[in-house]
Formats: C-alpha cells, structure tokens, sequence
C-alpha cells in the first residue's frame, strides 16, 4: 500500500466502526466498545508507522466543477498533520480503553462507542484535509459529534442544555469561519492549502474570520461559554473533548493556516489568547466539581497555546513533499514561529489533562460518582495509582522544571512573550500563578486528609482498563516534553520551538510555581467548606459573579436574541415562503382570510375602534394629509 493509501484507511477505519455499530450492534453494547477500541488502537498504530517510517506528501483530486469554481478533496501530510495525527491516535485509544471500565454499566454503550467512532472520524477529517472546503466539512461534524456525546444523558435537562449550547456557541463562530472561506477563495481563486502556502493576497480579515472559528472549537473568549456546561457529557468524553479532538482543532487549525497570518491578525489572536488564559484561570479558582476545574484549566491552557501563536513572527520554512509522480518538491513558505510553541503545548496538553481528566473520572468512579471536591478526602490511601499518576499530571500543569512536560512547553511560551510582549508575559506568569494554586487547592482537597462524605471513606481503585491508560498517559506527561525523544520525526514543527537562552525564564518559573503552590496550602486545608470564601468573602464572590457574567450574557442572547430572531424568521417563512411563494394565488386567498378574520372578531368594542379609525383616515384624506 502506499502512503496515500495508509492515510485513507486511518480516516476511514472509524467511519466504518461507527457504521457498523449503528447498522448492526446497536443492541450488543460489549460487541459495539470491542470494536471501537480495536479500531482506536490500529488508528494509534497507523499513525505511530505513517509519523515515523512514512514518507511526507500532499495529493488531492477534483471533486466538483462548477464552470470556473471548483472544489477538491485532497489529504496533506506533513510533519503538522503527523504529529497531530500521532496525539489523536494515543490519546483516543487511551480514551477508549477507559471507557470499557467507565461506561461497562451503560445501557446505551454502543450508541457511546459509536459517537466515540465518528467522533474520531471527523477529527482526522480535519487533521489531514489538505483545503479550507474540507476542513470546514470535517470541523461541522465534529460539532454534531460532540453535540451527540454530550448530549448522551439526554434524560437529564442539564445534559440537553449543554448540547444546544455547544452546538449554537460554535454555530456563531463557524458561521465567521465560513465568511473567511469564501473570502479566500474569492480573493485568491482557491482554498488548497499549498496553494495558499506559494502565492496569496495578504490581508488581515481572512485569518482573523478563520480565527472566529477557533475562537468557537478552542473556547476562547467571548465563546468560551459552552466548554464548563460540556462536562454534563461521560467523563472519558471530556477527555476526548478537552485533551486530543474538539478544542485542538482551534489550535491546529491556526497552525494549518499560517501562512495567511499578517501582523495585525497575530497581534489580535495574541490579546485574545491572553484574555482568555488569565479569565479561565480566574473562575477555576471557586469551582467545587472536579470536572469544573479541570474544564476551566483546559480553557485558560487554550488560552496559552492561542497567545503563543499570535507572539509568533514571521519566518521562511522549505518543506518537501513527495508528489504524485513520486518526485521530490520543495515548497517555500512564510509561517509563524509561534507554531513551534503552540503545537508543542498543545502535545504535552493533550498528555497531561487526558491524563488529569481520566483521573478524575477514576476519582468520580471510586467515590460512586461524588464530583464535589469539597465531599472528597483522604484518597491517596485509597486509590494510590490514581494518587500518584494524577500528581504527575498536577506537576505538569504547573511546570515542575524537568520533571513534567508542562514545563518546556510553558517556558516555551514565556520566553517567547519575554521577547516580543512585556506586557503578555506578566499576565501569563500571573496566570501561571493562578494555575498552580488552583491545581494544589484541587489536589489538597481531593487527595489530602480524610475522607469527608460516605462515598469518599468507601471509595476503591478502577481495574487495569481504567488504570492501564493513566500509566501510560503519566509516563507520556513525563517525557512529552523532550523534544528529542521525538528524533528528526516532527523536526518541521519541532524546529520552530524557541529555546530561552540564560536562567531567566527559569527562575520565573520556578517561583510562579511556588508562590502558586505556596498560597494553596497556606489557605487550603482539607476541610468541607471552600476556605477562600470564608476568608475573603467578596473576592470570592467576585470571582464567582466574573464567572456567572457571560453565562448570563448568553442566556440574555438565546432568550432576547435567538428566539426572537428565530420567531421572526418563522413567521417570515409561514407567510412569505409557504403563504405565498410556494401556494402562490391560494396562499395569497389565505392570507387574505386571515387579515379578514382578525379584523372579525366578534367584539362591538373593535368594531367601533375600527370605524374611528377609519373616519380619522378619511378627514386626514379629505384634508389633503395624503
């Protein structure tokens, strides 16, 4: 097989898990999770052998042509796609083989591994499409995807809730993401990537439409409202959702795009990056569900990667591809350093918070489904394996120099805001602050201590599905971070990662970490109520309200905006579409009936308001007001 055909077979191995489950498994749950997690684990091998031992290439065929406009399907493999190839494939088998022991109970197993098969189909759609057309095909199914698992309590009216948000918050942003599409292509007369990457017309309005659509799937400021409410979904999805598919595309889809990025884009992508990290970190402080701080970490860490992107400058990078004819082709492009730096926290992101979030879900299982830390305690006798990988995943989060991968990924980024934006790098340090406190405050509470609920005192480790993949994925949060276990493999993405020179960049680290880390265990003790809100009651209730602010916001949205738009448009469809487009001279008579029968209500009292108005109309005619 060539390398064209390996890449096919990986994306179309979990579309054919999902039909399969769907046509015939529906009702064999066990059948259904087997099949899925095999699939996962050949996708994992697949993209290990392609990201290795594979040749790089790019190759697409016309699709449809429409006299001048035409659309192609293509796949393009580089060392980007490789090496996001490789992070879906481990971290989505991880998932899948936790979920055997997570979701064994479920009733609905297999429409759970089936969402889990096509979800991660779209994700390869969107990591190996080799045009914006396809992408954006790819990026829509990972919206109903996710709108599925989310949704997959859907008994419950939180769960429903947190699916339609998902699905109308991202809706606002790809709609701008479409806009920058067809702005592309009518600008520069495609939308191939490698096209773009050799000659396109420079302008800030493209990259910053494509960018609404990150801020939709990487939660970034003011669409980050969906991510929180996404737990209502199995936490092994949360995992998925947060660590590997949904809210990388985002990230990986500004790296894709690079070549269009002008300075004014980055420099906005920068600003709203930086906003977005330190906001999350903020609200992370007074959460009390486990999944809650974690989905807010994940959002402020989004807003890492997204600022590490804008910092970038611009550089020119040769890659070669290996053609159709089986030739070599060198093709030049401009991109922004700030890939190297973002894709690398992107790598030990995915290691380390699916890491924390099947922690959590080993946490929530043991405790028989207890989520607030606050009713937690005293674990780490009681489920020592989850005690020790979860430290190695709260040691990453916070940077622990050379020890966790968190911390070449995160000085990463701050050398590169130390050179380009003093003021980015002080609110990232401060986030970085805010990290490690509400990271220990998590650990402290839920690890230290005793157990502080029934559940806690009787809570037990999961079997080896469940712990297996946390082994695996502490181990990767460990080594995720040198860059040289990696070899020459990803060297086009690795390269660009900027290396701080002096110790600069490490005392700053080292002592954001500690007096993050400090502060929690001076104010946090294992104890039931929150102890900052004790302390310091209107700082926390600030925090809470800063939090509560754009979820009001959004309500405001769907209740005074959405609904009346879509009443309106309704209204205009029933009357103009159907009434009179469609039925023609009988919807005209209708409607006519209609006006006639309001104007018959029965009622002497409108019947005289009528003559009145009618009288006032015909003195003002008389009069000449016409």
């Amino acid at each position: 097989m060539t390398m064209l055909q390996h890449a096919v077979v990986v994306l179309l191995l979990p579309l054919a898990s999902a039909a399969v489950i769907a046509l015939f498994l529906r009702r064999a749950g066990s059948a259904a999770a087997t099949l899925s997690t095999l699939t996962s684990a050949a996708i994992a091998a697949i993209a290990i052998i392609l990201a290795v031992h594979g040749e790089r290439f790019s190759d697409s065929i016309e699709w449809l042509n429409l006299g001048d406009f035409t659309v192609s399907i293509g796949i393009k493999f580089d060392d980007l796609a490789a090496l996001m190839l490789c992070i879906v494939g481990v971290v989505g088998l991880c998932v899948h083989v936790f979920s055997l022991g997570y979701m064994h109970d479920d009733p609905a197993k297999a429409r759970y591994f089936g969402g889990l098969s096509i979800f991660m189909f779209s994700m390869l759609g969107i990591v190996l499409a080799d045009n914006l057309f396809m992408m954006f095909i790819f990026w829509e199914l990972v919206g109903f995807s996710s709108w599925t698992l989310i949704n997959h309590f859907h008994e419950k009216q939180s769960a429903a809730d947190a699916a339609k948000k998902a699905f109308i918050v991202n809706r606002v942003g790809d709609f701008g993401f479409l806009l920058g599409i067809v702005m592309c292509y009518w600008l520069n007369g495609t939308v191939s990537l490698d096209a773009l990457a050799k000659e396109h017309v420079f302008s800030a309005a493209i990259p910053l439409l494509l960018f609404c659509g990150a801020v939709g799937k990487s939660a970034q400021l003011p669409l980050h409202v969906w991510l929180p409410d996404a737990m209502e979904g199995p936490t092994p999805v949360s995992a998925l959702i947060h660590a590997a598919t949904m809210v990388a595309a985002g990230i990986y889809m500004l790296c894709r795009i690079n070549v269009l990025m002008v300075p004014q884009a980055l420099n906005v992508i920068m600003w709203v990056g930086t906003a977005t990290a330190l906001y999350a970190a903020l609200c992370a402080i007074t959460q009390r569900d486990i999944k809650k701080v974690l989905a807010y970490s994940t959002l402020s860490q989004l807003g890492y990667m997204v600022a590490a992107f804008g910092l970038g400058s611009s550089r020119v990078l040769t890659e070669f591809f290996t053609g159709p004819d089986g030739k070599e082709q060198a093709v030049t492009s401009i991109v922004a350093t700030g890939v190297g730096a973002a894709m690398l926290h992107l790598t030990t992101h995915a290691f380390f918070k699916a890491l924390m979030f099947l922690g959590s879900g080993s946490v929530i299982h043991g405790c028989h489904h207890e989520q607030d830390i606050f009713r937690m305690g005293g674990l780490q006798k009681k489920m020592p394996l989850t005690f020790i990988t979860f430290t190695i995943g709260v040691l990453a989060i916070i940077g622990m120099p050379y020890i966790a991968a968190g911390f070449f990924s995160k000085d990463a980024i701050l050398h590169l805001a130390l050179e380009n934006n003093k003021a980015v790098f002080g609110v990232l340090a401060l986030t970085a602050v805010l990290t490690s406190f509400y990271m220990v405050r998590l650990w402290i509470l839920v690890f230290r201590g005793q157990p502080r609920s029934e559940e806690a005192a009787h809570a037990h480790e999961g079997g080896i599905s469940m712990t297996g993949p946390l082994v695996l994925l502490a181990l990767l949060s460990v080594v995720g971070g040198y860059t040289a276990i990696y070899g020459h493999t990803f060297d086009g993405v690795l390269n660009l990662v900027p290396h701080a020179e002096g110790a600069t960049i490490l005392i700053v680290s080292v002592a954001v970490m500690l007096i993050g880390a400090g502060a929690a265990f001076v104010i946090y003790k294992p104890a039931p109520d929150d102890t900052l809100g004790q302390k310091s009651p209107a700082l926390f209730g600030a925090l809470a309200a800063l939090k509560g602010s754009f979820d009001k916001a959004y309500d405001y949205y769907v209740a005074k905006v959405q609904q009346r738009l879509a009443l309106l448009l309704n209204y205009l469809e029933q009357v103009f579409l159907s009434g009179l487009i469609i039925r023609g001279a009988a919807g005209l008579a209708g409607q006519l009936g209609l006006l006639a029968r309001w104007l018959h209500v029965g009622s002497l009292h409108a019947y005289v308001y009528w003559f009145l108005a009618g009288l006032a109309l015909y003195w003002a005619f008389m009069a000449g007001a016409f």
